[in-house]
C-alpha cells in the first residue's frame, strides 16, 4: 500500500495548511475563550470546496478522495479543532449520507447547497438518555397521510444552533426495535423545531453543542431517506466514514500539540542549555511523535479502504481509537513539557488538551470502538 500523497492531495494539504495558519491560527484562541462560531472561516472553507470534499461536482462536491479529505481534515484540525468538527459533521455525517441514500430530487434540494458550503448540516442520532445505545432511540414518527409528524429530542447536536437541515432518526415502530428506526432530513426552520441552548463545554468551545427539540414537525415523502426502517443501517453505515474524519481531527489536535512541545523545548532553557537537549523531554519527543505517525497510518488505511469499495468498519474502528487516545496522550505530554506554562491560557496546548479530550467519547466512545473491533475479530 502506497501512502505518497499524489500531487493533487500535495497541493490541498499545502492549501490547507496555509488557510488554517493564515485564517486559523490567530483567532482560535479567542474563538475558544468567547465561545465564537467560526462563522467567516467556515465560509472560506465552502468557497474552498472543503464542506463537500468527496461529493461528486453536479452534486455541489469537489468530488475528491477519501484520502484527500483526512489530509484537508488534519490540516484544518491543527488549525482549530472547533472548525475541523464543524467541516467534519458537514462532510462526514450529513453531506455522506444524504449523497449515498437520497434520490435525484433530494439531493438538489439537500446535498447541492450544503456540499457546496452555502448551508450547514447536522446529524441527530443520540438523545439525552441514549448515546451509544442508538436502537433505543425514544424520538418517533407517526403517519400522517402521505407524510409523518415527528416529535421526541436529540442530544449533543454538534452545529445544532447554525445547522440549516439535521438528518434525524426516528422511530416508526417500537415493536420492530432498531429495525422501525428511519431516517429523514428536517429543515431546521420547519415549524416545531425548536434550538437548545449553547452547551458550555470543556473543549472545542467555537462549535455548537445542543439539544434539539421536535414537536409534532410535519414531514412530507421529501424528508423521507432512503427507505422505513432503513434508518439505523443508515447511521451505522455513517458512523463508520465520520469515525475516519474524527481520527484525521484528533491527529491535527495532536499535532498541533506536538509541534509547540518541540518547538518550546529548543527555545525553555534548564540548567543552562535548552530542555530538549535533556533526554527525559528527548524520550516524550519521541514518543509522541511515533504515536503520531502509527495514528496517521492507521487513519490513511481506513480511506484507503472507503476509496476502494473495501470494507473499511474494524479498520475505522481502529483508526479513531488509535487517533484519539494518542491526541490525548499527546497534548497530555505537551503540557508536561511547556511545565507550568502549559497550564495557562497564555500558551496554546492546555486548549489542545481540552479539544483532544471529546474525540474519545464522539462519534463511539473508546469503548465501543473496542467492541466494534472485537466483534469483526471474533468474526473471523
Amino acid at each position: 500500500m502506497d501512502f505518497t500523497l499524489g500531487a493533487e492531495t500535495e497541493m490541498l494539504r499545502k492549501t490547507c495548511q496555509e488557510f488554517a495558519q493564515k485564517e486559523l491560527v490567530p483567532h482560535a484562541a479567542k474563538w475558544d475563550r468567547d465561545g465564537t462560531f467560526p462563522k467567516d472561516a467556515v465560509k472560506k472553507l465552502g468557497e474552498m470546496g472543503l464542506m463537500g470534499v468527496f461529493v461528486p461536482e453536479e452534486d455541489g462536491g469537489s468530488a475528491l478522495d477519501v484520502v484527500s479529505y483526512v489530509v484537508a481534515m488534519e490540516e484544518i484540525s491543527r488549525g482549530c479543532a472547533s472548525t475541523g468538527v464543524i467541516m467534519s459533521v458537514n462532510n462526514s455525517l450529513y453531506c455522506d449520507p444524504v449523497m449515498k441514500f437520497a434520490n435525484a430530487g433530494q439531493k438538489e434540494r439537500w446535498l447541492k447547497p450544503f456540499a457546496s458550503g452555502n448551508k450547514l448540516g447536522c446529524f441527530a442520532l443520540s438523545e439525552p438518555n441514549n448515546g451509544s445505545d442508538a436502537g433505543a432511540a425514544k424520538t418517533t414518527v407517526k403517519k400522517d397521510g402521505n407524510g409523518w409528524i415527528l416529535n421526541g429530542t436529540k442530544a449533543w447536536i454538534t452545529n445544532g444552533l447554525e445547522a440549516d437541515a439535521a438528518i434525524v432518526f426516528a422511530q416508526a415502530d417500537q415493536a420492530l426495535k432498531h429495525k422501525g428506526i428511519t431516517a429523514f432530513v428536517v429543515d431546521m426552520n420547519a415549524p416545531g423545531v425548536v434550538r437548545g441552548k449553547h452547551e458550555d463545554k470543556l473543549g472545542i468551545r467555537a462549535s455548537s453543542t445542543t439539544l434539539l427539540h421536535f414537536e409534532d414537525v410535519k414531514l412530507g415523502p421529501d424528508n423521507l431517506l432512503g427507505e422505513l426502517g432503513q434508518g439505523f443501517k443508515i447511521a451505522m453505515m455513517t458512523l463508520d466514514g465520520g469515525r475516519i474524519g474524527i481520527a484525521a481531527q484528533a491527529l491535527g489536535i495532536a499535532r498541533a500539540a506536538f509541534e509547540a512541545a518541540r518547538e518550546y523545548s529548543k527555545i525553555r532553557n534548564a540548567f543552562g542549555e535548552p530542555i530538549s537537549k535533556l533526554q527525559a523531554i528527548q524520550f516524550k519527543l519521541a514518543d509522541m511523535a511515533t504515536e503520531l505517525d502509527a495514528a496517521r497510518l492507521l487513519t490513511l488505511r481506513a480511506a484507503h479502504l472507503k476509496d476502494a469499495g473495501a470494507k473499511y468498519t474494524a479498520e475505522a474502528a481502529m483508526a479513531k481509537l488509535m487517533a484519539s487516545e494518542a491526541s490525548t496522550r499527546i497534548s497530555h505530554q505537551a503540557i508536561q513539557v511547556f511545565g507550568g506554562n502549559g497550564y495557562v491560557r497564555d500558551y496554546p496546548v492546555e486548549r489542545h488538551y481540552r479539544d483532544a479530550r471529546i474525540t474519545e467519547i464522539y462519534e463511539g466512545t473508546s469503548e465501543i470502538q473496542r467492541l466494534v473491533i472485537a466483534g469483526a475479530l471474533l468474526k473471523a
